[in-house]
């Protein structure tokens, strides 16, 4: 334990004081503490003034990180038939119907995607308590429920990362593993920032993108300049 404590004090003294770092300086500075024993994930946290309480404030999309996430995603997708095998074939590890709604309802979760053609949403919907609250629910907006199953299923395995706010308004998501490039890492969190702010709502009113911070898994946290955090920056 004293030895976990000592890498944590010394991560937060090498944070101290620095705020608003270009993209470039916090993203060395994250890794050069990240000390884990794993390859940690490098996390973005957005705060957005909005209220995602009201359905013209609600921020969510999806977007395709120029250098992927690292992370090796798992796919759950409901169909039948042909677009049952299509999915198979193109890299989903679990396919179903009614045997995959009762395996979920039976607290079976092992997926990190969750994919359906719209004939398969009736019974998708009775899962909106389960898979809702893990952001797992199926949506047309985000290309989760789709005929196109190949495209979602190697989108998904490819580097794609939907997003969407909580309550307070912040957005978060991984954009990476800590093991990347600098520069790859900078390319995925300005990429990330873009979409959100393309997903900008109507009912957004005064400032929009209010903070950006970036952390490894396990480190503390460092906010970034706004006007660096984008590719226009």
């Amino acid at each position: 334990m004293a030895k976990i404590a000592k890498k944590k004090a010394a991560a937060r003294a090498a944070f101290a004081g620095k705020t608003f770092l270009p993209v470039e300086d916090a993203v060395a500075l994250v890794k050069a503490n990240a000390s884990a024993k794993f390859d940690e994930t490098l996390e973005i946290a957005l705060n957005l003034g909005v209220d995602p309480r009201h359905a013209d404030q609600m921020v969510r999309g999806v977007v395709t990180l120029p250098n992927g996430t690292g992370k090796d995603v798992r796919v759950a997708v409901f169909a039948r038939g042909p677009k049952a095998d299509e999915a198979k074939a193109a890299g989903a590890e679990i396919v179903g119907a009614e045997d995959l709604m009762e395996s979920i309802q039976a607290g079976n979760i092992d997926f990190d995607r969750c994919i359906a053609t719209p004939d398969m949403m009736p019974l998708v919907g009775r899962l909106g308590k389960i898979l809702g609250p893990r952001n797992l629910m199926p949506n047309p907006k985000v290309g989760t429920v789709t005929m196109d199953v190949k495209s979602a299923v190697e989108a998904a395995k490819g580097g794609e990362v939907q997003f969407k706010a909580e309550k307070a308004g912040v957005v978060h998501a991984g954009v990476g593993k800590i093991s990347f490039e600098p520069e790859k890492l900078a390319e995925n969190i300005r990429a990330f920032v873009d979409a959100v702010n393309r997903a900008k709502p109507s009912g957004a009113k005064g400032t929009y993108l209010k903070k950006v911070s970036i952390s490894s898994t396990m480190g503390p946290g460092v906010s970034l300049d706004l006007s660096s955090a984008t590719a226009q920056g």
